[in-house]
């Protein structure tokens, strides 16, 4: 009964961490599925871009420029990664790895600590609260303002010539180079767009959080996942902003639901395992869908 009776205040709070997420699943959609790479280079983009707008703040630098720093961390940090695979033509997935491990140090170098507070700081909810807003809601009305930016944004640049070369490189790395595009080129800047939009989201919710932590971007990447399975299983053959957008809705249902498996108790210590169980679940639905999907055909044919 308890539970039921605490559901709108599970919704309201998977929708503000869930808006801010969000920014971190379209920076993994964006290497996963429309360049078709498995980056883990947004394990070490995340608490990167996190620790350098804590950083700013700290040291009296407006939020908003914070934020656009953390962005450009992340940025340089893809950058990385992509001359790792393009230029060194080390594996993608390997490539990842080296710059995941090489920006834990960065991170630590850039923080000083590994942990950074932020209490009695200002930042980006900061001017939202000061206008009566609660916490919760000044996080979801931010994070739905620069969700939605970055979703027009993307919008806009992947309706582009560089943005089509992009997806043509993701669908069809050899049809694409046939007809003279830049691959590697390519794939460089779909490496920053989505390292960036990672950072972004570290830098968003280190200041909802109130402090930075050196370790939070494990199991980010996975996260990330997560969220885009739940959006193309509830909302499946969209146009590219449209997918964006379920992104968005992928995201708040997988904290959600995440939300309600702690409401059970759940040891701190087996807080972890009880995060994988749900992911397992989350990453299983295209399977389950299809199972399902070809029953039904079955069961229609026999009776035909």
């Amino acid at each position: 009964m308890s539970i039921i009776s605490n559901l709108p205040l599970l919704l309201q709070s998977a929708a503000s961490q869930g808006v801010l997420w969000s920014l971190l699943a379209i920076g993994v959609f964006i290497t996963f599925r429309i360049l078709d790479i498995a980056d883990l280079t947004a394990e070490g983009s995340f608490p990167l871009g996190s620790g350098i707008a804590a950083i700013s703040i700290v040291h009296g630098l407006s939020p908003v420029v914070a934020t656009l720093l953390g962005f450009l961390g992340g940025v340089l940090a893809g950058l990385v990664s992509g001359i790792l695979h393009t230029k060194l033509k080390i594996p993608a997935l390997l490539a990842g790895i080296i710059t995941m491990t090489g920006l834990y140090s960065v991170t630590s170098r850039v923080m000083g600590a590994p942990n950074i507070a932020l209490l009695g700081e200002d930042t980006l909810f900061s001017w939202l609260q000061n206008m009566g807003l609660t916490k919760v809601n000044a996080a979801v009305i931010m994070g739905l303002i620069i969700s939605l930016l970055v979703i027009l944004l993307l919008h806009l640049f992947f309706r582009t010539e560089i943005g089509l070369a992009i997806r043509a490189t993701g669908d069809n790395i050899d049809m694409s180079q046939a007809n003279g595009i830049h691959t590697d080129s390519m794939k460089l800047i779909g490496y920053m767009i989505s390292n960036g939009c990672i950072s972004l989201s570290g830098a968003l919710i280190a200041q909802n959080n109130g402090f930075a932590d050196l370790n939070s971007g494990v199991g980010t990447i996975v996260i990330g996942l997560a969220s885009i399975i739940i959006a193309e299983v509830l909302f499946a053959n969209k146009p590219l902003w449209i997918r964006f957008l379920t992104i968005i809705a992928g995201t708040i249902i997988y904290r959600f639901i995440l939300a309600l498996v702690f409401e059970f108790n759940v040891e701190p210590s087996d807080s972890k395992l009880a995060s994988a169980i749900v992911l397992v679940v989350c990453l299983s639905l295209p399977q389950l869908r299809q199972k399902l999907w070809l029953n039904t055909l079955f069961k229609k044919g026999g009776k035909k």
